[in-house]
């Protein structure tokens, strides 16, 4: 408990030197920049920006939440890391999601790793850094990586040094950036695994590739499955049928419900993970309006 308290003691220091016009660091030369690079300082949630090189796009609402929860009990255990823009002007480096609970929370400080970097010093650690996080899906990590080589320039044989990850590790995730763009979508959402998006690769005809994709949702084809298909496809096999695995009964009685308000037959695809699509089709824009206003209520 007492280091705790020491480091906290440091902390506040090291923000009490920052404030200090007269002490203003902006490089690793500067007077009292030894005592501020590598050490957690305190900082004001007001004087950081976020990173606009952050290559993650969405965060989940409810995992923010249970983040937040954490923090107001806990606190944050483990520091952000900004890079120094100007007089008590910040910018993330990484840890947006705690940067975005301690808000929620209503934190007026956060602990922080203080860097002196470069815009593309700051690109790389961002995407270097997002890389290593467990829950990004195939396409978040194949657009680091190629964002890693168009704009840190580097070889695919550098890629693999900086990130630990073989080259062919690499090449397999780059490829997915080849697929349908619908496909990526499906990968993204936890539709497709990787292994899936892999075999789907081998197909160049983009509308092929869809009627794919489509099969693998429609009848929750595995991944031996969807390779299979795609082989005999290519060897000219005669495609054989497989039959579309049953549903659990709360969602056939759910079906069944949707489509007898509805007035119309309703369609639900349902992947391994438990998430799914609900299908209302319709005849007309007339149609189109009737399904509208039962489903705001107002029939």
């Amino acid at each position: 408990m007492a280091k705790a308290t020491k480091k906290q003691a440091l902390g506040r220091g090291l923000s009490a030197l920052l404030k200090d016009p007269q002490n203003d660091i902006k490089s690793a030369e500067d007077k009292n920049a030894d005592k501020l690079v590598g050490h957690i300082v305190e900082l004001e949630l007001d004087s950081i920006e976020v990173n606009p090189f952050q290559p993650r796009t969405s965060f989940n609402e409810e995992s923010l939440r249970e983040l937040a929860s954490s923090i107001r009990e806990l606190g944050v255990i483990q520091p952000i890391t900004v890079r120094k823009l100007d007089y008590n002007q910040y910018q993330l480096v990484s840890g947006e999601r705690r940067f975005r609970a301690s808000r929620l929370v209503g934190l007026e400080t956060i602990p922080a790793y203080i860097r002196i970097a470069n815009d593309q010093e700051s690109l790389e650690m961002a995407l270097v850094e997002n890389i290593q996080r467990q829950d990004l899906d195939p396409i978040e990590i194949s657009l680091s990586y190629q964002r890693l080589i168009d704009e840190i320039n580097l070889t695919q044989e550098q890629l693999s040094e900086r990130v630990g990850k073989n080259r062919s590790t690499i090449a397999n995730y780059l490829r997915l950036l080849k697929l349908d763009p619908i496909v990526q979508t499906g990968m993204r959402d936890g539709f497709l695994s990787m292994g899936h998006g892999r075999a789907l690769i081998n197909i160049e005809d983009p509308q092929l590739q869809l009627e794919i994709y489509e099969k693998i949702i429609a009848n929750s084809l595995s991944v031996r499955e969807t390779e299979k298909l795609v082989r005999n496809l290519q060897e000219g096999k005669p495609e054989s049928k497989t039959a579309a695995p049953a549903l659990p009964k709360n969602i056939k009685k759910s079906i069944k419900e949707f489509s007898e308000r509805l007035g119309t037959k309703v369609d639900v695809k349902v992947a391994k993970k438990g998430n799914g699509r609900l299908i209302i089709p319709f005849s007309s824009e007339e149609d189109l309006e009737r399904l509208k206003k039962i489903i705001q209520g107002e029939e």
